[in-house]
């Protein structure tokens, strides 16, 4: 006997077999896509063509003045006896973090001025989004350390020499290291975690969570989340703190009777304060707004990346009169072994 029904059933349960088999394949296809993404393309530097060697001209120099300046500062921490003091350990390792994350970007931008060559490959996308957080992050608690290094020279001179001891400096120092380094493990592996099934243009200057959220092929809710708690929240309380530090010590300068050693000590305390705002207002800037797209974020970010750490050089040096008479006793020791 025939019947209508088990037709239509049989006709509606092969219609389903058969989205389902299509679904199955398109999932699939994903899959098969988001491992094939092996290189991204860095497309966040707009500028006119004829501006690419002039760009790249400018761009070197910086290199190379940031490298060499933070380079000097070193050396000349580490063969000056009379440096070997909680401040300057801590600048040596701010010198060589501001060498280190310049390193980390800005070749990268001058292949791109010079050639055009746009292309960063998937390990290496992830290497430099884990070397800037690391070196950034391990950057961000060291300008807190030194902040509260100051609270304590100037409002706790008296305790300052049992407190800040070189093995409690040598402590504070590399556990700004190793918090850098757990929080960009964290980073890095919750983004990279993420699948990237096809679109790889980065709309940014180099790889950073903002531009790699946008290509992932998977709802980044939760990621955006946790970077501005993680990112924004951490750069909110050290700035905080240092802003707090300094106001302690900018009390305990109005109490200085002599003009000339409060115009000196505001004079050092601008100048820190000037790096440190120029550091941390990009950073909360792009941060504190992770969804955001804007072509203005690249340029933002070429403060933090480029030019902060040619400012560091000039200001711990040619404003410290100290760092000044160690480098001329440095120039003039090398005078000497070559006459």
């Amino acid at each position: 006997m025939h019947v209508p029904c088990l037709e239509i059933l049989e006709d509606t349960e092969t219609v389903l077999l058969l989205l389902l088999l299509a679904d199955v394949n398109n999932k699939e296809m994903q899959i098969g896509n988001q491992t094939s993404v092996s290189h991204f393309i860095l497309v966040g530097l707009h500028y006119p063509p004829h501006l690419g060697v002039p760009f790249f001209l400018i761009f070197l120099v910086i290199y190379v003045l940031t490298v060499s300046g933070n380079g000097i500062i070193i050396i000349t921490i580490l063969v000056d006896i009379r440096l070997h003091r909680p401040m300057y350990w801590f600048l040596c390792h701010l010198s060589f973090l501001d060498m280190t994350i310049s390193t980390a970007i800005v070749p990268k931008m001058l292949t791109i001025f010079l050639l055009d060559n746009r292309v960063i490959s998937f390990v290496g996308c992830a290497i430099q989004l884990f070397s800037f957080h690391f070196l950034g992050c391990t950057e961000c608690f060291l300008y807190t350390l030194m902040a509260y290094d100051r609270f304590l020279a100037i409002c706790k001179p008296l305790h300052y020499a049992t407190i800040m001891t070189r093995s409690v400096c040598t402590y504070l120092a590399f556990g700004t290291w190793f918090g850098g380094t757990l929080h960009s493990l964290f980073q890095t592996t919750f983004i990279f975690r993420l699948p990237f099934c096809g679109p790889n243009q980065v709309d940014y200057i180099f790889c950073d969570i903002p531009a790699m959220l946008y290509l992932a092929c998977a709802d980044t809710t939760i990621n955006e989340l946790v970077t501005l708690v993680d990112i924004g929240f951490l750069a909110l309380t050290c700035f905080a703190l240092i802003l707090t530090s300094y106001g302690y010590i900018v009390a305990a300068i109005l109490r200085i009777r002599s003009a000339d050693g409060r115009r000196n000590a505001f004079s050092t305390c601008a100048a820190h304060l000037t790096v440190v705002i120029v550091y941390y207002v990009p950073c909360t800037f792009i941060y504190l707004r992770p969804n955001s797209h804007e072509s203005l974020d690249g340029v933002v970010a070429v403060f933090y990346t480029v030019i902060t750490p040619l400012l560091n050089p000039i200001i711990y040096t040619l404003r410290n009169k100290e760092m000044k008479a160690a480098l001329g006793r440095l120039v003039g020791r090398k005078e000497v072994q070559t006459h």
